[in-house]
């Protein structure tokens, strides 16, 4: 089983090459996804956040208040290092259930859509890395267009891995700093090129 991971860092449109991954036919694993799964259903990830936040972190229907964990976690970094070492863990768990699964079922191809390059669950499954980036002036007005003010745009950015630490562990490198069709016909030209190396053809390409 051949296994893509995608990485990068906010705002570079990950996502968007993920969907166009999907879109081509290949089931994607996205860890985002399965976090918010995970911290809006009680459980042990959940019991973990609020033992070492609090329960002020908890909104009325008992999971987790995103807004109010935002804010803290994106003034500080300690707090934002100890929230992914729980959220991760949990993901990343899950993400090897679901790969080992996936090869059990002959599954050929599959992405992984991680926002944070672990090396055990990503780089230790993913048979090659593509990192997407774009200009950090780009990144912050798209944040800026999810309803973040520029100065929380810019916070959120500090406390990210840098484009040198993303690009360290990179196979492929995406820049996404032109038109969302540029981007589309990178992502499906080295997908392309890709499988095909490998013997994989896919009716969507």
């Amino acid at each position: 089983m051949f296994v893509l991971g995608i990485t990068g860092g906010i705002g570079t449109g990950k996502t968007t090459v993920a969907s166009i991954v999907r879109a081509a036919g290949i089931p994607v694993l996205d860890a985002d996804q399965i976090s918010h799964e995970l911290t809006n259903n009680p459980g042990p990830t959940l019991d973990k956040i609020f033992e070492i936040f609090g329960e002020a972190l908890k909104n009325e229907a008992g999971t987790l208040d995103r807004a109010k964990m935002a804010d803290l976690v994106f003034q500080n970094k300690r707090a934002l290092d100890q929230l992914e070492n729980i959220v991760h863990e949990a993901v990343i768990q899950h993400i090897v259930s679901e790969l080992d699964a996936a090869g059990r079922k002959k599954v050929r191809v599959i992405a992984l859509d991680v926002p944070l390059p672990v090396k055990y669950g990503f780089l230790d499954r993913s048979d090659l890395v593509w990192v997407v980036t774009c200009s950090e002036e780009k990144r912050i007005q798209r944040l800026m267009r999810r309803g973040l003010s520029r100065e929380d745009a810019e916070r959120r950015l500090t406390v990210q891995m840098t484009d040198e630490e993303y690009q360290s562990i990179a196979d492929y490198i995406i820049d996404n700093n032109g038109s969302l069709e540029d981007l589309y016909r990178k992502v499906r030209t080295q997908l392309k090129t890709e499988l095909e190396a490998r013997g994989i053809k896919l009716a969507a390409l």
